[in-house]
């Protein structure tokens, strides 16, 4: 998985750009814009590839990658950089520059950079302007975004709640109480999914928030209401992996990232369900897990991104 990181953080093209012009002046390239994200063919893939290295660089600190990680890391997170990227963000026309997902991994990110002595204050800045945004947008947004696409809130809620238990206890009562408000009364979910070109299943990614959100006898009760019939395995295409018909095709191979972040949430629900539920959740994340693992890697359009689902699932506890 480093490698494969290794291999995509700094390579600046093909590249998929999230910029709205507002004049000739804003024509730029992706590393103009972006000089610390510009790799990893968009911003967001960019940055959870390198939440993939420093993940990776502390749980294996004897491989043989880590020189290279180190000495990318110095020369990408620079005062300088994190400035631009600060800039960047400021401009009027990028309110919704990568809402919300990649506002959710750039505070995994920082949260894992603030476990590396040398890169500890590095990312605060940048990680602060974009927390200081959750807030305002929550507040304004009257109904969940449930695609399993970059928009789905819950998602991002969970990436951003795990950053604010360190560094915003204020945020994380904000997005438990949108999340409860917004999500408590669910029942009875159909999981119309998996969508053709969806990496995130909407349903799991509801419940892995509420899991957080919640205590878990409060979660427990949830769930049973929100999932009555796992005991049958239904709706079943939760726990069948998706279909990926062609891995050269970015949209397509998004279904490979949907049947890890299906691994990923099973497994991360499963800890607090009954032994028999547990047992069914586990085995349906161990499927979706099968189905994708050997797909990491081959294709760009899949590569520049899927090790980092890959990570989380594997992670999940």
């Amino acid at each position: 998985m480093a490698a494969i990181a290794l291999g995509h953080v700094a390579r600046e093209y093909p590249h998929k750009l999230d910029h709205v012009l507002g004049g000739d002046g804003d024509a730029r390239t992706p590393r103009g814009l972006h000089p610390m994200f510009f790799g990893s063919f968009d911003w967001h893939s960019c940055v959870h590839g390198w939440w993939t290295l420093l993940t990776l660089r502390r749980m294996f600190p004897d491989m043989a990658e880590a020189t290279r990680i180190d000495e990318l890391a110095s020369a990408s997170f620079t005062p300088d950089k994190v400035a631009d990227e600060l800039a960047y963000l400021d401009r009027p026309l990028s309110a919704g520059f990568e809402r919300p997902y990649g506002w959710g991994w750039l505070l995994a990110l920082h949260l894992e950079a603030s476990r590396h002595p040398m890169l500890a204050e590095s990312l605060a800045p940048l990680a602060h302007g974009f927390a200081s945004r959750f807030a305002p947008y929550l507040a304004k947004l009257t109904y969940p975004i449930r695609t399993g696409t970059h928009a789905n809130t819950s998602f991002a809620l969970i990436l951003a709640l795990e950053w604010t238990e360190t560094f915003d206890p204020g945020l994380a009562t904000t997005i438990r109480a949108w999340a409860s408000e917004k999500f408590a009364g669910d029942r009875d979910c159909q999981a119309w999914e998996p969508g053709g070109d969806e990496f995130l299943s909407t349903a799991l990614t509801e419940a892995l928030l509420m899991r957080r959100c919640l205590g878990d006898t409060a979660f427990a009760d949830w769930f049973a209401a929100f999932l009555p019939r796992i005991a049958t395995r239904d709706p079943a295409t939760l726990f069948i992996p998706a279909t990926v018909s062609d891995r050269s095709d970015g949209k397509i191979a998004h279904l490979d990232g949907l049947n890890l972040s299906r691994a990923w949430c099973w497994r991360g629900i499963a800890p607090v369900l009954p032994p028999a539920a547990q047992a069914i959740a586990l085995s349906a994340a161990d499927d979706h897990l099968d189905s994708a693992m050997p797909h990491i890697a081959g294709d760009y359009m899949g590569e520049h991104w899927l090790a980092s689902f890959a990570l989380l699932a594997l992670l999940a506890d």
